[in-house]
C-alpha cells in the first residue's frame, strides 16, 4: 500500500565513524550512491532518505515516470482490486452520458417542439455536461487499465482549468433555468418577451465566460503555489483539494480567496435557486387546475434533482479548507458531481418529461429526418 503522508525516512546510522574507517568509506558510499541519495541531518546522527525512494515508491515514482514534471494520479492504486470494476463502471457511465447528452442537444435543436428557452437552457447543460465528463473519464480509464498513473504538467492544467470552467459555468446556468422556470410560472403573459431568443443567447454566452474568468482566477491561484517537487496527487484527476495538499509552503492566503470565489460562485446562486423556487411553490399552490400545477411541478422537481445532485456534492468540496482535505471522501464526491451527475441529468429531463420522450420518439423515425433534413 502506497503511504503518500510520510515525506521522510529516517535511518538509524551513526556517522561518528573516524576518517578513513571501513565505516566512513560505507557512508561516504551511500552518499555519493545514485540509487540511495542520503543527506546527513547536522546535530542528530541520523541519514536523511527521501520517500520516493524506498522500495515502496520505486515503481511508480521511477519506472513509470516519463518526465520528471508529470504528475502522479494515485487514484485507486491502494485498492488495485477495485480497479477494474471501477473501469468497467466509468466506460458504461461515460457510454450513457455520450449517449444521452447527444441525444438531448440533438433533439432539442432539431425537434421544432422544443423550440423554446427550457430546451435551449437544457441543452446548454448537456454540452456542458459532455464536455464535463470528456475533461476527465478518459484519462482515469487510462489510469485504470494501465501501468502508468501519470500526467503531464500541461495536461493536469489543462485538466483542472476545463473541469473549474465547466463546473464554475454550471453553477450560473442551473441558476438562470431556475429563473426561465420563475417566469413560466410566475409571469406567463410576459414570458416570450422577458426570455426572448436574443436575451436567452447573451445569459448563455455570459455564463459560459463567466464560468471560464472564474476558473482562470482559481486555476492560477492554485498552480503558483509552490510544491519543492511533490508530484502525487491522491486523486484520480487534478482538483484543486487534492493539489494544494502538495503545497510545501503557507497556503491560507489561498484558501482564503479560493473559500470566497467558491461561496460567491456556489452558495450566491443557490441562495436565488431556492429563493426562486419558494416564489415559484407559492405560484404553482395558486393555480386552480389540478393537471397545470401537476405539470408546473413536474418540470421543476427535474431541475430541483439536478441542483441537488450537483450543488450540495460541490459545496462538501470547496466551500471548506484544504487543509481539512479528506482524501477518500473527496474522490467519492468527485465522482458524484463529476461523472453521476452529468450521466444522470439528461436522463432525469427524459425520464420525467413527455415533451423530450414524445421528441425522441419522433426523432427515431424516417419521417422525422425528411421533415428537419
Amino acid at each position: 500500500m502506497l503511504t503518500q503522508r510520510v515525506t521522510i525516512i529516517k535511518v538509524q546510522v551513526q556517522i561518528t565513524a573516524e576518517m578513513g574507517s571501513p565505516a566512513h568509506h560505507l557512508l561516504s558510499l551511500l552518499l555519493s550512491s545514485s540509487l540511495l541519495p542520503l543527506t546527513p541531518v547536522p546535530g542528530s546522527g541520523h541519514l536523511e532518505v527521501p520517500a520516493s525512494t524506498s522500495p515502496v515508491h520505486d515503481n511508480m515514482w521511477i519506472n513509470n515516470q516519463s518526465s520528471r514534471d508529470d504528475f502522479i494520479l494515485l487514484g485507486f492504486s491502494d485498492r488495485p482490486w477495485l480497479e477494474t470494476p471501477l473501469f468497467i463502471i466509468f466506460l458504461v457511465a461515460y457510454t450513457f452520458a455520450l449517449f444521452g447528452n447527444v441525444s438531448i442537444i440533438l433533439v432539442s435543436r432539431l425537434d421544432p417542439q422544443l423550440d423554446s428557452p427550457m430546451y435551449f437552457f437544457v441543452s446548454n447543460l448537456s454540452l456542458l455536461d459532455l464536455c464535463y465528463t470528456t475533461s476527465t473519464v478518459p484519462q482515469m480509464l487510462v489510469n485504470l487499465r494501465g501501468p502508468e498513473k501519470t500526467i503531464s504538467y500541461g495536461g493536469c492544467v489543462a485538466q483542472l482549468y476545463i473541469f473549474l470552467a465547466l463546473g464554475s459555468t454550471e453553477c450560473i446556468l442551473l441558476a438562470i433555468m431556475a429563473l426561465d422556470r420563475y417566469t413560466a410560472v410566475c409571469k406567463p403573459l410576459h414570458y416570450p418577451i422577458i426570455m426572448s431568443h436574443r436575451r436567452c443567447i447573451h445569459m448563455a454566452t455570459g455564463t459560459w465566460i463567466s464560468g471560464f474568468a472564474n476558473s482562470l482566477v482559481q486555476s492560477t491561484l492554485t498552480v503558483v503555489v509552490p510544491r519543492c517537487g511533490h508530484r502525487v496527487v491522491d486523486h484520480f484527476f487534478c482538483e484543486v483539494p487534492a493539489l494544494l495538499k502538495l503545497a510545501c509552503a503557507d497556503t491560507h492566503v489561498n484558501e482564503a480567496e479560493l473559500n470566497v470565489l467558491g461561496a460567491l460562485l456556489l452558495l450566491v446562486p443557490l441562495t436565488l435557486i431556492l429563493g426562486t423556487y419558494v416564489l415559484i411553490a407559492r405560484a404553482v399552490m395558486r393555480i386552480r387546475s389540478a393537471e397545470s400545477r401537476w405539470k408546473a411541478f413536474n418540470t421543476c422537481a427535474s431541475h430541483l434533482l439536478v441542483v441537488s445532485l450537483f450543488y450540495f456534492t460541490a459545496i462538501s468540496m470547496y466551500v471548506q479548507p484544504p487543509s481539512s482535505y479528506s482524501h477518500d471522501r473527496g474522490k467519492i464526491m468527485a465522482l458524484f458531481y463529476g461523472i453521476v451527475t452529468p450521466t444522470l441529468n439528461p436522463f432525469i429531463y427524459t425520464l420525467r418529461n413527455k415533451d423530450v420522450k414524445a421528441a425522441l420518439g419522433r426523432a427515431l423515425t424516417k419521417e422525422f429526418w425528411v421533415k428537419t433534413g
